[in-house]
This record gives C-alpha cells, structure tokens and sequence, in this order.
C-alpha cells in the first residue's frame, strides 16, 4: 500500500476505539487506537523503515471496534498471540485473553474460547478466567444452552450426560423445542449485553430458597456464583483502590538483542523471592519500555495479576498504566532502595539469555536435529480397550501451547501398538493432507518404549510423514532414539524438557478418556436400582462417577432418593 491507499482506508474507519490489522497474505501487525482513523491514518508517514516496509507489504487493513481503549488493549494482547504477526513485539508462549462465543448455529452452543468460530457472537475479551468459567456454567445451569461440538449434538437418540445433570437441555433429542431454545439464548444474549438481572435474580431466588431449607452449602455456593455474576458486569475502567497491602511483587527486567528481547521476571511473596523465570520474545523494533508494553498484557493473559510491578524502565504505553491501575497493579520504576536491587537482579537474569532455547538447542545437538524448538506429544488411554482416546499436545521454545492440542477418539481394542500406530497416522494424514493448520514440529515423543515407537515409525513410513520420533517411557526414563538409547542423568535439562511433554500427553490423554468413559455410558447405568433420576441426582451432587464412588457412606443417604440399602450397593457395585 502506498501513502494515498493508506488515507484512502483510513478515511473509511470510524473515530472509535478499537484494534487495526495489517494483512497481505496474513495478518502483519496489530495495533490499537482510541481514535482508529486517526492511528492508522499516521501510517502514510511511517514512523520508522521497518514499518514503511510492512505497510508496502500490506494489501488491506481490517479492524474491530471496542467499547473502551482497555478492552482494544486486551483484544491487541489476544491477536498477536493468535495470529504471531512478524511486524510486532510477541511473547512466545500460548496464554491468550478468553472470550465468550454463542456460535452462529440454528441451536448456539456457548462456550468459553480463545479461538472463536467463523460467524459466532462473541464477547469479551476478559481479564478473570476463573470468573468467566464460573458465570458460563452458571448461565448453563439457568438457560440450559449446549455445549458439545457439533459431531456430539448430530444424530443422538437419547440425551447425554449434560442433561441429566442439569446443564443443558437437550435440543439434540427434542426435550426442548427450537423455538424455546432460541428464546433462552436471547436470555443470554441481554445478559452479556449488561442485564445482570438476567441471571442475577434466577440466582437470588434459589439462594433465599435454599437458605429457608436449611442447605447452606449450597446456598453458599450460590452466593459466590452471584459474586461472580455482580463482579462481571462492573465497568472495567473503574479504579480499583489499592489497600497498600502489596502481597505479591513481579519484577521485571528486559533486555534486546538485534530483533530478540528476553524479559527475565521475578517473583516475591511476602518480602521474599519465590520464583524466576526467562521468557524470550520476538521484537522487531521498538525500546526497551515496548519491550515492557507488549509483555505484561501478553504474559497475564490467563494469569493472576500482582499487587504491584516493578520495571527498570517505564511501558511505552499509556493505556497499559491504565488497565493496570484500573485492576488495582501498582506500576513503579525505582530508582533507589530495595526496590531498585531487585530490578538489577531482574535485569542480570535477562542478559544470562532465554533457558527455554537452550535446553530446546541442547536436546536438538543430542538427538542431531537441526531444531527442537517445535516439539508435539503422543499417548494413548483407554480402559481395557473401551472408550480408547489419544492425545497430541504441542510445546513451543519448552512451553505448553494449549491452542495447539488435539485430541483423537480411536476404535475400542485393548492394543497399545495399534492404538498409537492409528494416532500417529491421523496426526500424519492432516498433515500431509492440509488439514491440519499447525505447523510440522522438530519432533514427537511418544509416550511409552521401543514398542510404541515401533508403530510410531510404522505409521510414519506408511503415510511418508517425514518427523523425526522418538520415546520416553516412565519406568526407566530412557529416551529411545534413532540413534540410540540415552540415560540421562535426572537433573539433566534436555530430560527435563521431554518429561515435561510426555507427562502433559498423559495427562490430557486421561482427561479425555474420562470424559468420553462418562459419555458413552457410566458405571451407575449398571447398578441395581438405580434409575435415571437418582443417577442425575448423584452425578449433579458429585460432579463425576469417581467422586460417586470415593464418597461416604453419609455423603450418599444425603442424596434424595438414597438410602442405606441403595448407598450400600452404589458401593457394592463401583468398589
């Protein structure tokens, strides 16, 4: 684009606040303005080379509107991180700002998200993740609006376990009229529209109710949930007062190296230091305080925030200092004092350089691969060979990159090789195939030994996927390899790293497997005298079959429709 495309787009914008994008074949960069006309009109002289070529790159400019300069601040943080822009300062991690979405279906599916869909309503973003979660199933709880992806929702003949505990209903199975579903999403619609009531005065009712019944638990529970709610809706440019009690300290120093920037961050609790790390980041141009601009709302995206941030410099960006004063952030540059030491301390941390891509380099030397920045895991979980699900998780520069997990149901047979031949295959297929938007990694660990990486390679040479592989079983914590068996010693960083993916695939993939277990059908569909509305009670009053059967023979007769005989045998039967 030249200077007159640049004032030609420009003169289209509204005088909003709001995020601005870039694109030529992707997205190039990302910025916010309270004035979007204006901002992007102050291209046509670009205020650096680096920037003149970005803008001769770019063929169009697209841009969002927000109600509030913080709300563009916090939608800037989430867009970098979705779409990695060359042109600006990024954080490589995976942390991104939720949002709300009812996806653009004839029957909506609500949802938390950091990526939402194509046509979908979406609100947000939000600071308190906690906070989202809790008002989303709140909503559902009081609305009853789905939740399943849509190859859950097609062809059911019978409602899932969604229903029976009390958080949907059901217009898979027609237990609800379209007509009537399409009038609680509009519920829901005036809700995250500003009408608090909407859910609030649902919710004060059962909490008077329970409280006249004498069940205070769960009128306390209720009474959080209404926190909650009432806290959402709060304007978020609202000063919070700080109390001066500051509880909790980070301190921040940055460093750059050519168009690479390392933020070293400490943290101190009580007067005392309890945590460093290193994170690097991309930066293109820009000072040390961008450095500091673009980090703090990328790195608390789905963190808590502090009592007060310490910087060596101050952020080049004032709507920074006003979201962090309206979240009740103390923001302070020292210059004498305890203080300052500790900033010195930060800032020697950050020219000792970025752990994540030594211990990736380091493990890419051993294993003689050009990188190991890209790494994904693989494993398999399934009891006795029913409800077998696989996991792919993703690690980026040592770092969890949640947005990248997939996960995978597989045919029921009690076969650990095959079981992972099927999954590598899949992960192999998408990719050869162009289905899969992630890049290839460096590397897959599987999780498991020479057996699994066996039909890992099997799976490999058959689709002609051309990945590096290799194993890490739990026993030993050998690393198999093409080229051999490592023993590492258990302190060693490069073991540490790979630990770190196998585990995270093992973990996810047991997630998964317990829910799909729930899904396809519990253990209480099996026992005795059991029918459909004590089994709704039972897993609404414990949230999942292994809380029903680790609880108490009291905390069963407290069900409605439990008694000591019936307790005896849920026990009886789950032991």
């Amino acid at each position: 684009m030249d200077a007159t495309a640049v004032r030609d787009a420009a003169g289209d914008l509204p005088r909003d606040p709001g995020v601005y994008h870039f694109v030529a074949d992707r997205v190039l960069y990302v910025g916010k303005a309270v004035d979007l006309r204006d901002r992007v009109r102050s291209y046509a002289d670009p205020r650096s080379a680096r920037i003149a070529q970005m803008v001769e790159r770019a063929e169009t400019i697209d841009f969002s509107v927000t109600d509030t300069e913080t709300q563009a601040l916090l939608l800037e943080a989430n867009l970098i991180k979705r779409h990695q822009p060359p042109y600006n300062v990024r954080l490589k991690d995976d942390k991104s700002y939720p949002l709300v979405q009812l996806t653009d279906h004839s029957v909506p599916r609500i949802e938390v998200t950091r990526d939402p869909n194509e046509g979908a309503t979406v609100y947000g973003p939000f600071t308190d993740k906690g906070r989202v979660d809790t008002v989303v199933k709140a909503l559902r709880e009081t609305y009853g609006l789905r939740g399943c992806s849509d190859h859950k929702y097609s062809n059911r003949d019978r409602p899932c376990l969604d229903y029976e505990m009390g958080i949907c209903t059901a217009p898979c199975t027609g237990e609800i009229s379209q007509t009537d579903y399409a009038g609680d999403v509009e519920s829901v619609r005036r809700f995250f529209g500003g009408e608090t009531g909407v859910l609030a005065d649902p919710l004060r009712r059962e909490m008077a109710a329970a409280a006249e019944e004498q069940a205070f638990e769960r009128a306390a529970n209720l009474r959080d949930k209404l926190d909650a709610i009432e806290a959402f809706h709060r304007d978020a440019d609202d000063a919070v007062t700080s109390t001066g009690d500051e509880r909790t300290i980070a301190v921040l120093g940055a460093v750059r190296e050519g168009e690479q920037a390392t933020v070293a961050r400490l943290r101190a609790e009580g007067g005392q230091l309890v945590d460093r790390e290193r994170y690097p980041l991309d930066a293109p141009e820009g000072d040390v305080g961008d450095v500091y601009a673009a980090f703090i709302p990328q790195y608390y995206a789905e963190r808590p925030l502090p009592d007060a941030i310490l910087c060596s410099e101050r952020p080049g960006d004032d709507e920074l200092a006003t979201w962090l004063d309206s979240e009740g952030v103390a923001l302070r540059v020292p210059g004498v004092g305890r203080e300052a030491t500790l900033v010195d301390l930060a800032l020697k941390n950050a020219r000792r350089g970025g752990a994540a891509r030594d211990e990736a380099a380091a493990l890419a030397d051993a294993l003689g691969l050009d990188a190991a920045d890209r790494i994904e895991g693989f494993d398999v979980s399934h009891a006795q060979g029913r409800a077998v699900v696989g996991s792919n998780v993703t690690f980026v520069d040592g770092d969890a990159a949640k947005g990248d997990y997939r996960r995978k149901k597989l045919p029921e047979r009690n076969d650990d090789y095959a079981n992972m031949r099927a999954l590598v295959h899949w992960r192999a297929e998408r990719a050869l195939e162009g289905r899969d938007d992630r890049p290839d990694p460096d590397l897959l660990v599987i999780d498991g030994g020479e057996g699994q990486l066996g039909a890992t390679r099997e799976a490999l040479a058959e689709t002609g996927w051309n990945v590096p592989a290799i194993s890490l079983a739990k026993d030993e914590e050998l690393v198999v390899a093409p080229t051999g068996t490592h023993d590492w010693d258990s302190d060693d960083d490069r073991l540490h790293l790979l630990q770190r993916v196998r585990d995270e695939a093992h973990r996810f993939a047991v997630q998964y497997h317990q829910t799909v277990r729930d899904e396809v059908g519990t253990a209480l569909d099996e026992v005795p005298g059991i029918g459909p509305a004590t089994r709704k009670r039972l897993l609404g009053r414990f949230g999942s079959v292994d809380n029903v059967r680790s609880a108490s023979t009291e905390e069963l007769l407290a069900v409605e429709g439990v008694g000591e005989s019936t307790a005896e045998t849920i026990q009886s039967h789950l032991s």
